[in-house]
């Protein structure tokens, strides 16, 4: 067994390998303090609509603004990936790689958003007519949702990641603006608010489109070679996205589908207070991605170890403290109605800090080029999810929708995390938390020279 200090000094040594020429440490950290403000402002807009609508109008709120983003992931093709890693690794092919992928990922949302609008009168039969006229009105901004996910793959993968912040915080800001209004006047409603949630992504699509010009694209046109490239990587890690979009929305989809409306408003709560706990594994993710592309095995390995016992460590703090105080915050800051969800928050956090580490220790099959295997083995845990949900949400409500959701959650994690050894040939990454971990992000933060001599 190694000792203390040959333990310390091999995890501090770790730092340097992930910070090394692009300095992600701070990239990380910038994330996360973005990542911070957009939750804050997110939970201001839920704690008004959850207050505003009681939990029937939350859930016809949710039936309202669920599908466009959700639409948009599902039918990606993998294009945000694709335009990061091939980015990354052909420089010199960006100015057609840009344009191929913004204009594909348009045309993509509106195929999606058409199709969509036939099949939702049947999803939401349990709606009434005016609410479903909406959902399917909000599709329009379909296109403009997956423009803006591959405009921050874009920005991301030239390390613009304050720009890519600003995006990611424009949207809520507008909504919380928006529907402050509509509250000022009286006409806060499921419907409008709905219309708030989706055309709020205007002003992101449009910052997103001016930051990405900056870059030097080339002609607005597609490419069939630059297709092709984004098509080959994208189509293998799409399993990825849509199994991740599934995993991550799934839930909601069939609570909408099988329970009534207060019903979902309650789950929708108790799950965006969870969610808010995904900040730092999200922010470590956006940023081990494009830094791991095009490194050595090893480094990969290190980084995606050492990343993933951080943000776990954090995340799961975070989660016993919510546990704690959970009846309380969900009766303070969202009222008296949905206060008996407690167990279905427990569920949740522990659902949530177990798929962020899923998320970052699948950054490593990214990054290596075997995007395939991580599909593989996400669809296996998704489908466990799907007959457990259908099976359990009718008997246990919402409490079986989070139960099942955490039963494919540790499947996931099972197979990530083994998966390394016998399915790459390396090593499983070490994953138990080491006191020099956080010693390590103290000195990083303090920009001290690093026990092994290194500057921070």
């Amino acid at each position: 067994m190694a000792s203390v200090e040959m333990e310390h000094d091999t995890a501090v040594e770790a730092v340097p390998v992930v910070a090394k020429g692009q300095r992600p440490s701070w990239s990380v950290i910038q994330t996360v303090v973005g990542g911070g403000i957009i939750l804050l402002i997110s939970a201001s807009t839920g704690i008004l609509t959850a207050r505003a609508l009681l939990p029937a109008g939350r859930g016809e709120l949710a039936a309202i603004n669920l599908w466009p983003y959700f639409l948009a992931y599902i039918t990606s093709l993998g294009m945000p990936r694709a335009l990061i890693y091939l980015l990354r690794s052909r420089k010199e092919e960006s100015s057609r790689l840009i344009p191929t992928g913004l204009i594909a990922s348009m045309l993509l949302g509106c195929i999606a958003a058409v199709v969509s609008a036939l099949l939702l009168p049947f999803w939401l039969h349990n709606y009434s007519h005016e609410l479903i006229r909406a959902a399917q009105f909000c599709l329009v901004t379909t296109p403009a949702f997956g423009m803006i996910e591959a405009g921050r793959a874009v920005l991301e993968a030239s390390g613009s990641f304050l720009a890519s912040n600003i995006v990611r915080a424009s949207q809520p800001v507008a909504t919380l603006a928006m529907l402050l209004c509509l509250l000022a006047v009286h006409h806060l409603t499921p419907v409008t608010a709905g219309f708030v949630y989706t055309f709020a992504a205007v002003p992101s699509l449009v910052i997103v489109l001016s930051q990405v010009r900056h870059l030097g694209i080339g002609r607005w046109r597609m490419d069939i070679t630059s297709w092709r490239l984004l098509f080959s990587y994208g189509i293998r890690s799409y399993g990825v996205d849509i199994l991740g979009a599934l995993a991550f929305q799934l839930d909601q989809v069939l609570v909408i589908r099988m329970l009534a409306p207060a019903a979902m408003g309650i789950y929708g709560v108790t799950l965006s207070l969870s969610r808010m706990l995904s900040l730092f594994h999200v922010s470590v993710a956006s940023v081990l991605f494009p830094q791991a592309s095009g490194r050595t095995q090893d480094d990969i390995i290190n980084m995606t170890e050492y990343s993933t016992r951080v943000s776990t460590l954090i995340t799961g703090g975070c989660s016993v403290a919510v546990s704690l105080v959970g009846p309380f915050l969900l009766r303070v800051l969202y009222g008296r109605e949905y206060s008996g969800a407690s167990l279905t928050l427990d569920l949740l956090l522990v659902e949530v800090t177990l798929s962020g580490a899923v998320y970052v220790l699948s950054q490593a099959y990214m990054a290596v080029g075997r995007p395939g295997i991580v599909t593989i083995m996400q669809a296996i845990g998704l489908s466990l999810s799907i007959p457990m949900m259908i099976l359990l949400i009718p008997r246990w409500g919402i409490n079986g929708a989070a139960a099942a959701l955490l039963a494919s959650t540790l499947a996931r994690c099972l197979f990530v995390y083994f998966g390394f050894s016998f399915i790459l040939r390396l090593p499983r990454p070490d994953l138990m938390p080491r006191f020099s971990d956080i010693q390590a992000i103290l000195l990083r933060l303090k920009r001290l020279p690093a026990p092994n001599g290194t500057a921070s």
